[in-house]
């Protein structure tokens, strides 16, 4: 990959990125059970604390910081799981990624012009 195949403003999910949210990504991936679901529910924070976690991926999760998770190395299949919970609707993250408004999300990348 060079310089030119990279989207701007987009991190790529390579392989360091990938060692660095191994702990995000499996603490995602146990919410694709009922016991993960029912404990994050129950107590996000004693949930968060299963996994090493470090500050910053923390911090993305309990403020829903989309994109944040992503820098940190988060794979948007595995965080998508914790959209599931709250539930937040995959349009929000998608602009969250563009770094835009759902309103201009909607308007300038899904073509869904609304008035008002």
């Amino acid at each position: 990959m060079t310089d030119a195949d990279r989207i701007p403003d987009t991190p790529l999910f390579d392989r360091a990125r990938a060692n660095g949210g191994y702990a995000l990504n499996k603490m995602a991936m146990g919410l694709s059970t009922p016991d993960g679901r029912a404990a994050f529910i129950a107590d996000e924070d004693a949930y968060l604390d299963r996994y090493a976690l470090t500050p910053e991926q923390r911090m993305a999760v309990k403020t829903r910081d989309w994109a944040e998770m992503v820098r940190l190395g988060g794979n948007l299949f595995y965080i998508l799981k914790i959209s599931a919970v709250d539930p937040t609707p995959i349009r929000e993250i998608g602009a969250a990624q563009a770094g835009m408004g759902l309103q201009e999300f909607l308007d300038t990348r899904l073509g869904k012009v609304t008035n008002g």
